[in-house]
């Protein structure tokens, strides 16, 4: 059973070199750690070690905020909303995440629905589904600036489908502020078993990959951690969208696991800039 089913990564570029130039050797600097169950690798490439570790003590604070706000693992903001059913006085990232959550909501159909908590915790214990699945719908989600609400007793919301997205996307930009530059990366998408789908370049993109058999819960370890609200079984084994912001892609990704082509096309044409690299069979 792989314990984490995300990992994110941001590469940037702090060297200058004019154009045309030979490029020097360059250093490389790196950090690792842990947000929102997921591990997490900053490289930059070139400047001062100074210069890389102001970046990555900025990056460790922000990624500490993150997890005040979203977090199913501390005495985050979310875990108040679920354990009290309201959460007064929201912050406006938390009513920004839960507006996008609503955008993509409405252009997968319903595929994406962070309500599906009461159902994903009933797999992963073995429990009633058919009784978790009573407890979603984000029509019951109450959001305003003063106060959210889930209205039914027994509801709780997970983000981990677009909160690590949303990390990825406070690092990009504190890079930015940094004087980090943007640059080309590569990356591979691998499907579970080690395979190698497909490697590509992007450059000022973001890549989420979700697989639903990446991680396997319920009490034989045989379940997939993504699920549709309806029950639905997965469609693909492995989904990678790219799109100009990682929160986007990263609920794009978890969604379309669940959604047949037509319906995935459908969703792309609601986001401009979004796009599948990978589509993998079960």
């Amino acid at each position: 059973m792989i314990a984490r089913r995300r990992f994110l990564a941001l590469a940037a570029c702090a060297l200058a070199v004019p154009a045309g130039a030979a490029l020097p050797p360059v250093q490389s600097h790196v950090w690792q750690g842990t947000a929102l169950g997921a591990d997490v690798m900053l490289r930059v490439e070139g400047g001062s070690e100074r210069a890389a570790r102001a970046f990555f003590a900025e990056s460790a604070r922000a990624l500490r905020a993150v997890e005040d706000r979203f977090s199913l693992f501390r005495g985050s903001d979310l875990m108040r909303l679920n354990a009290m059913g309201r959460l007064p006085h929201p912050s406006a990232e938390m009513l920004a995440l839960l507006e996008l959550a609503g955008q993509v909501h409405d252009a997968t159909g319903g595929a994406f629905d962070p309500t599906v908590q009461p159902l994903w915790l009933a797999r992963r214990d073995g429990g009633d589904e058919s009784a978790g699945r009573t407890l979603t719908g984000w029509g019951d989600v109450r959001i305003a600036p003063d106060e959210i609400r889930l209205m039914r007793p027994g509801m709780a919301l997970t983000l981990n489908g677009i909160a690590q997205g949303h990390a990825a996307d406070r690092l990009a930009g504190i890079a930015r502020t940094h004087g980090l530059g943007p640059r080309d990366w590569r990356a591979a998408v691998v499907a579970p078993d080690g395979r190698r789908l497909r490697e590509l370049t992007l450059r000022q993109r973001a890549l989420a990959t979700s697989a639903p058999f990446g991680t396997r819960i319920g009490p034989a370890g045989d379940r997939p951690h993504i699920l549709s609200p309806d029950g639905a079984a997965p469609r693909w084994g492995v989904v990678s969208v790219s799109a100009p912001h990682a929160a986007l892609a990263d609920a794009l990704s978890t969604a379309f696991c669940v959604m047949d082509r037509a319906a995935i096309d459908r969703a792309l044409a609601t986001f401009s800039g979004a796009r599948v690299e990978c589509l993998s069979a079960l």
